[in-house]
C-alpha cells in the first residue's frame, strides 16, 4: 500500500478511501495513547455497541446516521486487522481476499455453471457449500452470542435448508396454539422450570410463524418496543401537564391517558 497517502485529503474512489482509512489507523496505532492500548478483547464490546447503533439507524431509515455508523463499523474491522498484522496473523488484504474468494465459491450460479431458479435455491446451495467447506453441523454456524429471537430465526432458516419445515402456514399456527395450551398447563402446575420451557416453546413457535408470514420477528418486536416507549413517555408528559404523577394514579386513570395518547401516536 502506498505509504505516501495524504490522509488529510478527501478520497474520490472507494479504493483510495479505504487506503486512507488504513493509513489513518496505522497513524493512530503508533501515535495515539488510547489506540495503542487497545486489544481485540477491549474492542469487542465497543464493536457490539457500534453494530447496535447501526441497527438503530437502519430501523429509523436514517441514511445520514447509516452512513456514519457504516464508517464506525469499518473502522473497527480495520482496527482488528491492524492488530492481527502486528501479531503476524494476517493483514487486511488477506481478510479482504478471503471474503472475495468465499463469495465466488458460494455463488456458483454467478461464477460457475450452477443453475438456480429461486432465492431458496441460492440459500440452499450456500448452506451446502458452507457445510462441505467447514465440515461442521448444519446449526454450528449460528453464533451462540446472537440475541435469542434472532438466533431462533437463524436456526429455523438453517433447518429449512434440509426440508425440516412445516408445509403450510396453518400448521405453524396450530403449533402456536398447542404451545400456548401447554404453557397454561405448566403455569397451573406451578413448576417454574416447566413454565419457562413452555414459554420458550411459545416464543420459538411464534418466531416460526413470523417467518411464514414474511415478518422479521426481531424487527417487529423492536418496533413494538419503540412504540410502547414513545407512548409511555407521551403519557408521562400528558400526566405532568395535568399536574398528575403516574406513581399516584390508578391503572384506570393511566389507561385513560394511554388511550388519549394512542390517538396521536
Amino acid at each position: 500500500m502506498d505509504k505516501q497517502i495524504e490522509v488529510k485529503q478527501i478520497a474520490t474512489t472507494a479504493g483510495t478511501a479505504f487506503e486512507r482509512l488504513v493509513a489513518i489507523m496505522n497513524d493512530l496505532r503508533t501515535q495515539c495513547p488510547w489506540d495503542k492500548k487497545q486489544t481485540i478483547q477491549t474492542l469487542r464490546t465497543l464493536t457490539i455497541e457500534e453494530m447496535y447503533e447501526l441497527a438503530d439507524a437502519i430501523l429509523e431509515e436514517d441514511w445520514k446516521d447509516i452512513k456514519e455508523e457504516i464508517g464506525d463499523v469499518l473502522l473497527h474491522m480495520v482496527f482488528y486487522a491492524t492488530i492481527a498484522k502486528e501479531q503476524n496473523h494476517f493483514t487486511i488484504t488477506d481478510a479482504l481476499n478471503t471474503i472475495c474468494e468465499k463469495l465466488i465459491r458460494r455463488h456458483p450460479h454467478i461464477y460457475a455453471d450452477t443453475v438456480v431458479h429461486s432465492e431458496a435455491d441460492v440459500k440452499r446451495n450456500w448452506e451446502k457449500i458452507k457445510q462441505k467447506e467447514e465440515k461442521k453441523t448444519l446449526l454450528s454456524g449460528v453464533p451462540n452470542s446472537l440475541p435469542a429471537v434472532v438466533k431462533a430465526t437463524r436456526i429455523q432458516e438453517k433447518a429449512k435448508q434440509v426440508g425440516f419445515e412445516w408445509e403450510h402456514k396453518n400448521d405453524v399456527w396450530n403449533k402456536v396454539q398447542e404451545e400456548l395450551n401447554e404453557l397454561q398447563v405448566a403455569e397451573a402446575s406451578g413448576n417454574i422450570d416447566a413454565i419457562e420451557d413452555e414459554f420458550g416453546d411459545v416464543m420459538f413457535s411464534l418466531v416460526n410463524y413470523a417467518r411464514f408470514i414474511n415478518v422479521d420477528a426481531e424487527t417487529a418486536l423492536e418496533r413494538t418496543n419503540r412504540k410502547f416507549k414513545m407512548r409511555f413517555e407521551a403519557m408521562e408528559q400528558l400526566a405532568a401537564q395535568q399536574g398528575l404523577n403516574l406513581y399516584d394514579m390508578s391503572l384506570s386513570e393511566m389507561d385513560t391517558l394511554w388511550n388519549e395518547v394512542k390517538k396521536s401516536c
